[in-house]
């Protein structure tokens, strides 16, 4: 009898080591960084931001008092958030949804 004949009844019979995700959600891990979101009242557009994104995820439009941030893009390093000094870039717990449209989130004045 083979030796591997165990592990094949094992995962055959056992329940899945994964979660089926469209069907079931993951639990969210404490410690795991998430989206981010920008509070206007507080930002003054320093566009400090912007330039220690390190993937260039976020966009300052000053003029505008706009700031487009990519979540396509951005590597959750949460870089934003530790440099923004008027506390204006909050984390997240929630993890970006797969979707199907490459859609930029924008936050205004």
């Amino acid at each position: 009898m083979p030796r591997f004949l165990g592990n094949i009844l094992e995962n055959l019979l056992g329940k899945p080591a994964t979660v089926r995700y469209p069907f079931e959600k993951p639990e969210h891990v404490p410690g795991t960084r998430g989206e981010i979101s920008f509070d206007m009242s507080k930002c003054d557009q320093c566009q400090d931001c912007e330039r220690l994104c390190p993937s260039g995820a976020i966009e300052v439009d000053v003029e505008g008092k706009r700031i487009e941030w990519d979540p396509y893009r951005c590597i959750y390093c949460h870089l934003c958030v530790r440099s923004c000094m008027h506390e204006a870039i909050t984390p997240l717990d929630n993890v970006q949804p797969p979707g199907y449209r490459l859609e930029k989130k924008v936050f205004e004045a």
